[in-house]
């Protein structure tokens, strides 16, 4: 481990001399990948100076107390060594965190997928609970949300909906959020006064670039018509809304929120390239299977990782056992604290086995 941060110091000392040269910013390309690599390793290199600074501190500390005969020195040597020691403790613990490997999809925008599930009208009604609650999140992040396409019922459900979400590490946090939510409560329409379960799954996707997936055009088919469903004046009378159906997968994507015809397409084929990318990254998980074992979750669509329990106001997230008794403003896009949690756990989990592997 401290060879790789001695390799990142050096490093960062490379690219600080490389950055003050002279007419350094002219290559734009260069200077842009020197910009990003540092702002990659800062976090590291600003963590372990620190860390060498406490290990200097202890031995000064060690030195004049060797020289030092006055009991009350003595005393605040021996405090300034011990605060040394666990602050270095606590770096070196943060430094094996900062040093796991990263996803490489972390800063990415995602598409965000939301079905619903068993429960018929609930399940849908959930599923659009589940769309306010991110759109809520997303803005408190201050991240922008689009939707892409919703299919929606008479009483304020939703059948389905993809939206983007924009942000920066925008997959590092929402990825967390794939998997089956369940919910419990007395429907509107339940006379019986009766607790019913539904279920709405949910997939987080990264947002694919043309890099990271090659569309050939003899394997799509594009249709347009008119939009459905409650849109503006414009929506319904001109052919505006776009769906794509990739032969080889079977995937079908519908996009009509845009007026523009153009707009939704290139929605669509966004939304498509997104799938297409997760479908590639969901088949090195399962070569991968040991490793997603290890970590949180086995990020499979059909894990049931949540449950929202409305008569007893409480969430619980099953893959790491926290329960929350603040159900409404969890609802209303408070879910950092859970998201949190999920974060350290799956760090934990990735630190036990590199541990193990040595």
């Amino acid at each position: 481990m401290f060879d790789k941060l001695e390799d990142l110091l050096r490093r960062s000392e490379e690219i600080m001399n490389a950055l003050s040269e002279p007419g350094a910013a002219d290559d734009t390309d260069r200077f842009r990948k020197l910009m990003k690599e540092s702002s990659d390793i800062a976090p590291i290199v600003e963590a372990y100076k620190e860390y060498k600074k406490c290990g200097s501190d202890m031995e000064d500390a060690i030195m004049l107390l060797e020289e030092e005969k006055d009991p009350d020195m003595r005393a605040m040597l021996k405090e300034e060594h011990a605060e040394a020691k666990k602050k270095k403790e606590e770096l070196e613990e943060r430094l094996k965190i900062l040093l796991l490997p990263k996803d490489p999809n972390d800063e990415k925008n995602v598409v965000v997928e939301i079905r619903a599930g068993a429960g018929g009208d609930e399940a849908a009604l959930f599923a659009a609970e589940l769309y306010r609650m991110y759109v809520h999140y997303a803005e408190s992040r201050h991240w922008k949300v689009e939707l892409v396409n919703a299919d929606e019922t008479g009483i304020g459900g939703m059948k389905e909906a993809e939206f983007m979400v924009s942000g920066s590490g925008a997959y590092s946090v929402l990825k967390y959020e794939s998997g089956v939510h369940r919910v419990q409560r007395v429907p509107e329409t339940e006379s019986g006064g009766r607790i019913h379960t539904s279920t709405a799954t949910v997939a987080v996707m990264p947002e694919a670039e043309d890099v990271d997936v090659q569309i050939d055009e003899k394997d799509i088919r594009i249709d347009v018509m008119r939009a459905s469903g409650n849109g503006g004046q414009c929506v319904n009378t001109t052919d505006s809304a776009v769906r794509l159906t990739h032969y080889p997968t079977g995937i079908v994507i519908y996009s009509q929120t845009e007026k523009s015809q153009l707009q939704n397409k290139d929605k669509a084929f966004a939304l498509l390239r997104a799938k297409l990318y997760d479908l590639e990254c969901q088949k090195a998980h399962a070569a991968e299977a040991d490793l997603r074992r290890s970590q949180i979750g086995t990020g499979d669509r059909s894990e049931k990782i949540r449950t929202y329990n409305f008569p007893q106001g409480r969430v619980t997230d099953h893959r790491i056992g926290l329960t929350l008794y603040k159900l409404d403003k969890i609802m209303n896009g408070d879910v950092q604290e859970i998201i949190d949690a999920c974060i350290a756990a799956d760090q934990a989990a990735k630190l036990v086995k590199m541990n193990e592997n040595g």
